[in-house]
């Protein structure tokens, strides 16, 4: 019910029926007053969402400490008390997500050859106190120092030596992004098609292989051949296009379980995505939590941390197998072998939908 005030009138403003109650019993739209304050919107949206009446937190106090049970009692048609199993899911995902890409954005700087170059600084200096100590004599000492002034990053020795190092035409830094070794010899797209041509029928490439070349080029094109900046944008677009994948994978998995349970009649394919979808919103509460450790690693730098995150992960599989067992209802051998080939299934899957993801990934940028 809304907390907005009640119509002193009785006919629906919707359809004109005369109400008798709070909500109108031919169209069921609440006799309230249209007009509400922006606070009644927001809290509205809330409630709508959430359910703040009750039903949430006994919802969430539910998922999170009776595993598998939330999906028997919807399944056994006991509704009302607990919120909608897409409406729970659109909810956590859109939260977790929110979160997810806040706390991580692809940065061009993380995929260049010397982003690091602190820690190659490091690794450097203490290569080259081992060197000095087994050094003999003063002329070995000299040349350890020198060569490993050429390979500090930032000294004058290392930037003259960038200097001299001038990038050959078409050549490019880090990962490049193509399917054929030759690729910076191609120009264009055509030049790649008429090469093609002056091939024998048993040399061409195949056309997957062409369509996947048609596109490196491009992309190389497009972005002059800066591969830190390509590897960057293909990044961001996989990182946001995992919430399709996910969606994807939950009919997948869903069915991976109506394989496994096969012989028991009762459960629908209906049953088995909602006992998925359960266990995707309990994913991503705990994916919340591991974050949070993660990042209060990151600022206070406390080794226990790393400790509690570890039993986070065995928790979490152990829910997983407990919410089996007690959904499917049985014995600790039957669910542990499911559970294994499951999570087998659902790896080989997982490789699958990634990589697909992957190459979409880089087709549309």
């Amino acid at each position: 019910m809304s907390h907005v005030s009640q119509r002193t009138e009785k006919d629906c403003l919707n359809c004109g029926t005369i109400v008798q109650g709070h909500y109108c019993q031919h169209c069921g739209q609440e006799n309230i007053v249209p007009k509400e304050t922006f606070w009644h919107m927001v809290t509205h949206f809330f409630y709508d969402i959430t359910h703040f009446d009750g039903s949430f937190f006994t919802t969430l106090k539910d998922l999170l400490f009776k595993p598998g049970f939330l999906t028997r009692e919807y399944m056994n048609g006991r509704r009302k008390a607990y919120l909608h199993p897409v409406r729970m899911y659109v909810f956590t995902s859109a939260v977790f997500f929110l979160v997810f890409f806040s706390l991580f954005k692809v940065k061009e700087t993380e995929f260049s050859r010397f982003a690091n170059d602190e820690a190659l600084s490091e690794a450097i200096q203490k290569i080259k106190q081992e060197a000095l100590i087994n050094a003999s004599t003063k002329e070995d000492s000299l040349k350890i120092t020198n060569a490993s002034e050429l390979l500090l990053p930032g000294t004058a020795a290392a930037v003259e030596k960038m200097d001299t190092l001038k990038p050959q035409r078409g050549m490019n830094r880090g990962m490049n992004v193509s399917f054929d070794t030759g690729i910076e010899n191609y120009k264009s797209v055509a030049q790649y098609d008429s090469v093609q041509k002056t091939l024998t029928p048993d040399k061409r490439n195949n056309w997957f292989i062409t369509m996947l070349m048609h596109k490196s080029i491009a992309i190389n094109l497009k972005y002059k051949g800066d591969q830190d900046k390509i590897l960057a944008k293909v990044m961001e677009t996989f990182l946001h296009s995992i919430p399709y994948l996910l969606f994807v994978s939950l009919p997948l998995y869903a069915l991976f379980l109506k394989l496994l349970y096969v012989r028991r009649k009762q459960f629908y394919f209906a049953d088995h995505g909602v006992f998925l979808v359960h266990l995707y919103v309990f994913t991503f509460l705990f994916l919340l939590l591991f974050f949070m450790l993660d990042k209060l690693d990151d600022a206070t730098g406390w080794k226990g941390i790393g400790i509690v995150q570890a039993i986070l992960i065995f928790t979490g599989l152990f829910y997983t197998l407990k919410a089996m067992k007690n959904f499917y209802r049985q014995g600790w051998g039957k669910t542990i072998t499911k559970f294994i080939l499951f999570n087998l299934m659902c790896l080989v899957a997982a490789i699958i939908l990634f990589s697909f993801f992957f190459l979409f990934s880089l087709y549309q940028i």
